[in-house]
């Protein structure tokens, strides 16, 4: 799979307040290398019925994912509300846009 396009994932930092919670205190952005594709109908009818809107199919080199939960692709921002890693080498991150994302 031709993984020439570009998305920026993000991932928040967290540090401990004086009672011990663990408290947003940053984000880090990092840009990979990709293979952006449209959900299939059936991924669009599951996510359909959770209430969600997919939007995306992102599939990255499994290596390069560190479980981050937003993705930013031509200047819009996506919750990552899915993974599925079909073999070792791939892992494809689901996407949809959410209010307040």
């Amino acid at each position: 799979m031709d993984k020439s396009d570009l998305i920026t994932l993000e991932a928040l930092t967290y540090k401990k307040d004086a009672l011990g919670q663990l408290i947003p205190s940053g984000k880090v952005e990092r840009e990979i290398f990709c293979c952006i594709k449209s959900v299939t109908r059936a991924e669009w009818a599951d996510a359909a019925q959770l209430g969600l809107k997919a939007t995306y199919c992102v599939t990255v080199w499994a290596d390069e994912y560190n479980g981050e939960t937003i993705a930013i692709f031509d200047g819009k921002r996506y919750a990552i509300y899915r993974t599925y890693q079909p073999n070792s080498e791939d892992i494809e991150l689901y996407l949809e846009q959410r209010a307040g994302v």
